[in-house]
């Protein structure tokens, strides 16, 4: 299987890298379309915001070639920023998501004495089985936007912030994504990866 990560700038490539090599897996760095086009499985990690992303992945001229890989079949694994920018808009700026979901992306609004950004541990209730996510397990978030999905059923995890119960793990079809970062979730995140390989 080529496994292929999306470099568009982030900070946190290089510790995703880490987290396949981790389990024997070998990541190859997708910087361009022609990287995208070889891949059979396409991860797109995320730290920063959702304009400068989509920007980014403008600049690269791999936005058309992101949905033609998730058209095809192909598996999509997204991580933070990389469920965000499945939707069609967010109100961190005014750029166009890639819209293969419907929905857009929402910023908490402090309640409750919550900080912003949620930042730190917390759990997910898994509303369907998902491979190598627990109901009620804690992974590490870094976010202060959350997706709001247009269809309910592509939610497979929520997770409770700022008095909002918010979709922390989408699925559809060939597309998985988490809000949470599998990277930096320690044994909970490489037992994802683990088991989420195991099944494609």
């Amino acid at each position: 299987m080529n496994l292929q990560i999306i470099d568009y700038g982030s900070g946190n490539l290089q510790s995703v890298a880490n987290a396949f090599n981790h389990i024997g897996l070998e990541a190859g760095i997708a910087r361009d379309a022609a990287d995208v086009k070889k891949a059979d499985l396409l991860v797109l990690p995320g730290v920063g915001s959702f304009d400068n992303a989509i920007a980014s992945l403008e600049k690269q001229d791999v936005l058309d070639q992101i949905k033609k890989h998730i058209k095809s079949g192909k598996q999509y694994l997204g991580m933070c920023l990389g469920l965000q920018v499945l939707y069609e808009s967010s109100q961190e700026g005014s750029k166009k998501g890639l819209g293969i979901l419907k929905g857009t992306v929402k910023k908490f609004i402090p309640k409750n004495k919550c900080k912003i950004p949620h930042m730190g541990w917390n759990s997910i209730r898994l509303k369907r089985d998902i491979p190598g996510l627990k109901d009620g397990m804690y992974y590490y978030f870094v976010h202060s936007y959350y997706a709001c999905p247009d269809n309910d059923s592509e939610v497979a995890a929520s997770t409770d912030y700022a008095g909002i119960s918010f979709a922390s793990v989408v699925n559809k079809d060939n597309i998985t994504a988490m809000q949470f970062h599998p990277e930096r979730s320690q044994d909970a995140g490489l037992t994802f990866i683990r088991e989420y390989m195991k099944k494609i």
